[in-house]
């Protein structure tokens, strides 16, 4: 059993929260919600919220895929956003948005969020 991970859906988005040392706190849940509005409301309708990786209180990584490359170019201004409303330097929070191809995913509901999972390296592949 893993105690340094916890799991939430947030809408359409299933996210896994990894802390590096300890259980995932109450501020990653916050930053995994606001990333998720920010998501929804700057990146295209592909783009999931896939995992938060907070380094205690002093760093989180945001990752996201999406099978739309224009995503990537918004990634810098929902780091700066998502800092400025949680008190972190712009250093201290990284949107890693990773872009797949449709043929490698299946767009249905739920098998989408689960290959884009695998394809980040967040969960193993089904066997």
């Amino acid at each position: 059993m893993e105690f340094d991970s916890d799991w939430m859906t947030l809408g359409k988005h299933r996210v896994r929260l990894r802390c590096v040392r300890g259980f995932p706190t109450e501020k990653a849940r916050s930053i995994a919600e606001v990333a998720k509005i920010a998501i929804e409301n700057n990146l295209s309708a592909a783009a999931r919220l896939v995992e938060v990786t907070a380094d205690g209180e002093k760093a989180y990584t945001i990752s996201v895929g999406t099978t739309f490359p224009k995503d990537k170019a918004a990634a810098t201004q929902l780091e700066l956003a998502l800092a400025t409303m949680f008190g972190l330097k712009p250093e201290q929070v990284n949107f890693e948005v990773v872009v797949v191809s449709q043929a490698e995913v299946d767009l249905h509901f739920g098998v989408y969020e689960r290959m884009l999972a695998e394809k980040l390296g967040i969960v193993p592949p089904i066997q």
